[in-house]
C-alpha cells in the first residue's frame, strides 16, 4: 500500500522495452513507474558485474514501493554488502522491513540492534525494547480481535474504510468508471475514487456498492474520506490540480491536499482547499476528525517533520473554521519512516507506521491522548490486526466492538483488500507496582523476583525487578493477592493485596525492604554468627524479657527468610559467682531461648542444640581474681547463635 502513503504523483512517460539501458530505467523510476522501472533494472542488472550504490537503491526501491518484499530484499542486501553500517536511516529501515516482509525476524531484529547501536540513541533503543516486549507478549496472548476477508474486495485496490452513517465510504480502484482505460503509472492500476456500500450489522458485511458523491469523480485521485458526526462535512484526499490540470512542482510531481466539502442532497456542494495545505509544493492526505470535530488529524511530507511521512492535527472550531496552524504530533508518534492514516477514537489515536517496532511494512499501532497534549508511547496491535505486510486505515465503532482494516497481506482478493474486524471485551486486569529496596542502605535492589500468589497459591504473575528496583505485574481483577519478594541470599518479603472489581485504576507503592544476608551475620574466624547485640535476664532468672525479645526476634527473623539455616546455641557467663552455679545458670538461659524461638514457628530440628557453657569460655582476661571493669565482665555475658548449615 505504498503508492498513495507517499501522496504524490508523477505524470506519465512512455518508454519501449526493446532495448532497455540503465538511463531508461532511471527515467521510469524517476517517474513514479515502479512497476515498469523494477523490470527495467531487473533485466540490467543481470549484466553489470559492479552496479553504482545509486542503481542498487533504485531497483530495490522499484520492488520495494510496490510491495514486492522478496524482490526488494534481493537488491537491499547487494546494497548492505556494498555499504555496510555505512547506509542511511532510510535504507537501514527498508532494509529491515523487506526481511520482515519475508518472515526473517531474527536478522531483522540483529540488523535493527547494529542500526542502534550505531547511531547511540538510547532513547530509540529503549523504544525498540519496550515495543519489542510489548509484541512478544502480544504473541503469547490470545488476541483480542478476530478478522474477515470481505466479498465486497476486487482483484484491485480496496482500502480505507470509514463510516458513513449507518453506510461505509471508501477507496477503490475498481474500474467502475470512464477512465478506467488511464491507469496510475505506480502500479498500473485505475486512478482511485471513492465509494459508498450499505453495512450488514449482523456480520459487518458491505453491498450495494456504488460511486459516492458523482460529483466529486476526476480523472485523477480521490480517497480516504473523513466526516462530520452529522454526515454533512466531508474532508477528503486528491490530487491538486488547476482548470482540470495537475499542478506539478519543480520536479514535475504533484502533490495530494486535502478538499473540504458540504454534502446537500448526495452532492458535493462548496469545495474548498483549506488554507494550510495550499502549497504546490508537498502533500497533505488521510484526513480523519475526531468524534468530537475539534481536531482534523492527518498525514503530510511537509517540511520541518522528523521522517518521510509524519502526523499532524489542527484544531476546528464549532462552525467549521480551523483554529491553529498545523502541529505536529512528535516524536513519540513520528519516526524516520511513514507515519500514516491517523484514526482518534475516545482519545485514543490509532495510525500507521513502518517506523516503529512491528511485524513487517506498515503496521497498525495505538495511542492514548495525554491531559498534557502530548501522546503516550505507542502500542503495535499484533496479530491480526497486523501482519509482515502493510497493515492500515484502522477504524472502530464508538463501542470499541467492530470496525474495519486494510491490508494487502498474503491471502486477499487483491492488492489491497478491506477486512471486517470483531473486538472482544478486555480481560479485566489491574497493575500492581512497587519498588524493591535494601532495609539498610534504602538503595534499589535489581532482579528480584515478584511472584503473585492467589488465595489458593496458584501463581497468577512473575516479574524482577528493573535497575531502579522498580516492578509491575498485571493482575486479575477482584482477587485477593499475596505478593512475595525473593533475591538469592537476600531476606524475603511479603505483602497483601486485593484488586478491584473494575478495570480502572493502577495500585501503586507496594514497596519491600529486603536485607542482605551479610547484613544480618557477623563473621570471624571462619564461623558465622546472626548478629545480635547482647541478651539480658533479670538477675539469678532464665524467663525471656522484653529487652530480650527484641533481639531474638532478630533470629526469628534470619530463620525465616533463610530456610535453610541451622543454628546451635550457646549461653555463657562472666566470672563472677561459683562455676557451677553460672553453668547451671547459662544452661537454663540457652534453652529458655531455644523455646522461644521454638515458639515462633521454627522448626525445632532447625537448633541443634542450645548448651550453657558458664564461666567456660571467657573472652578476655577477667577470670576468678582478676580485677576487670563492670564493661569488660560484660563482653563474657553472651549469647551466640551460630550458623551451622545455611
Amino acid at each position: 500500500m505504498k503508492k498513495l502513503y507517499v501522496l504524490s504523483l508523477v505524470l506519465s512517460l512512455t518508454f519501449g522495452f526493446a532495448q532497455t539501458n540503465l538511463k531508461k530505467a532511471d527515467a521510469l523510476f524517476k517517474n513514479y513507474s515502479y512497476q515498469d522501472a523494477s523490470k527495467a533494472y531487473e533485466e540490467i542488472l543481470q549484466n553489470i558485474k559492479n552496479p553504482s550504490a545509486q542503481t542498487l537503491k533504485n531497483a530495490a526501491d522499484s520492488y520495494y514501493f510496490i510491495s514486492d518484499a522478496q524482490n526488494a530484499l534481493k537488491w537491499y542486501r547487494k546494497l548492505y554488502e556494498v555499504q555496510g553500517n555505512n547506509l542511511t536511516d532510510i535504507y537501514y529501515l527498508r532494509y529491515i522491513q523487506s526481511m520482515k516482509g519475508m518472515m526473517d525476524y531474527e536478522e531483522a531484529n540483529r540488523v535493527t540492534k547494529e542500526y542502534l547501536d550505531k547511531k547511540g540513541d538510547q532513547k530509540e533503543i529503549n523504544r525498540y525494547v519496550a515495543q519489542k516486549k510489548i509484541l512478544d507478549s502480544l504473541s503469547k496472548a490470545k488476541s483480542l480481535y478476530s478478522i474477515k476477508n470481505l466479498e465486497i474486495n476486487t482483484s484491485k485496490s480496496d482500502f480505507g474504510a470509514t463510516f458513513f452513517g449507518d453506510k461505509v465510504v471508501y477507496t477503490s480502484a475498481r474500474d467502475t468508471t470512464k477512465f478506467a482505460e488511464k491507469l496510475y503509472n505506480w502500479n498500473n492500476q485505475p486512478f482511485l475514487n471513492l465509494y459508498v456500500a450499505e453495512r450488514n450489522p449482523a456480520d459487518n458485511t458491505l453491498f450495494n456498492e456504488e460511486m459516492f458523491l458523482p460529483n466529486v469523480m476526476t480523472k485523477y485521485h480521490e480517497a480516504t474520506a473523513t466526516f462530520d458526526d452529522k454526515g454533512k462535512t466531508i474532508y477528503y484526499t486528491t490530487n491538486i490540480v488547476k482548470k482540470n490540470k495537475l499542478v506539478v512542482d519543480d520536479t514535475k510531481t504533484n502533490n495530494f491536499h486535502l478538499v473540504k466539502g458540504e454534502i446537500v442532497n448526495n452532492k458535493l456542494e462548496n469545495p474548498q482547499d483549506i488554507l494550510f495545505n495550499k502549497s504546490t509544493e508537498y502533500s497533505v492526505g488521510h484526513p480523519s476528525l475526531s468524534e468530537d470535530g475539534k481536531m482534523l488529524f492527518f498525514a503530510s511530507d511537509m517540511p520541518g517533520g522528523y521522517g518521510e511521512t509524519d502526523l499532524y492535527y489542527v484544531k476546528i472550531a464549532s462552525d467549521g473554521t480551523i483554529m491553529s496552524s498545523p502541529q505536529n504530533l512528535g516524536p513519540q508518534i513520528n519516526t524516520i519512516g511513514n507515519d500514516v492514516f491517523p484514526y482518534f477514537n475516545k482519545g485514543v489515536l490509532y495510525f500507521s507506521s513502518d517506523g516503529h517496532y512491528g511485524m513487517g511494512d506498515l503496521d497498525i499501532y495505538e495511542s492514548t491522548f495525554l491531559a498534557d497534549g502530548s501522546f503516550s508511547t505507542p502500542k503495535n496491535l499484533g496479530a491480526p490486526i497486523n501482519s509482515n505486510k502493510d497493515d492500515f486505515a484502522f477504524v472502530m465503532d464508538r463501542a470499541g466492538t467492530y470496525g474495519y482494516v486494510s491490508s494487502n497481506r498474503a491471502g486477499g482478493k487483491g492488492d489491497d483488500d478491506i477486512y471486517s474486524f470483531l473486538k472482544a471485551k478486555p480481560a479485566c486486569n489491574q497493575s500492581i507496582s512497587g519498588k524493591v529496596i535494601d532495609r539498610r542502605s534504602k538503595l534499589p535492589i535489581t532482579e528480584v523476583t515478584i511472584i503473585a500468589y492467589d488465595s489458593f497459591d496458584e501463581v497468577l504473575a512473575e516479574t524482577k525487578s528493573n535497575f531502579e528496583g522498580k516492578y509491575a505485574v498485571v493482575i486479575p481483577c477482584n482477587k485477593q493477592v499475596r505478593l512475595e519478594a525473593t533475591k538469592m541470599n537476600y531476606s524475603h518479603d511479603e505483602k497483601n493485596v486485593e484488586t478491584t472489581k473494575e478495570n480502572q485504576r493502577e495500585i501503586v507503592d507496594v514497596d519491600f525492604e529486603l536485607s542482605n544476608y551479610d547484613d544480618l551475620v557477623v563473621k570471624k574466624k571462619g564461623v558465622e554468627k546472626v548478629d545480635v547485640n547482647p541478651i539480658y535476664f533479670d538477675y539469678d532468672k532464665s524467663d525471656i524479657t522484653p529487652q530480650a525479645i527484641e533481639e531474638l526476634s532478630k533470629v526469628v527473623f534470619v530463620m525465616k527468610n533463610f530456610p535453610n539455616i541451622r543454628i546451635k546455641i550457646e549461653a555463657h557467663t562472666d566470672s563472677r559467682g561459683k562455676d557451677s552455679y553460672n553453668l547451671k545458670l547459662s544452661d537454663n538461659r540457652a534453652k529458655s531461648t531455644r523455646d522461644y524461638i521454638v515458639s515462633q514457628d521454627i522448626d525445632a530440628s532447625r537448633i541443634e542444640s542450645a548448651i550453657g557453657y558458664g564461666e567456660s569460655r571467657l573472652i578476655n582476661k577477667c577470670k576468678n581474681g582478676v580485677k576487670c571493669t563492670e564493661q569488660e565482665h560484660l563482653l563474657n555475658r553472651r549469647s551466640d547463635f551460630i550458623i551451622i548449615q545455611k
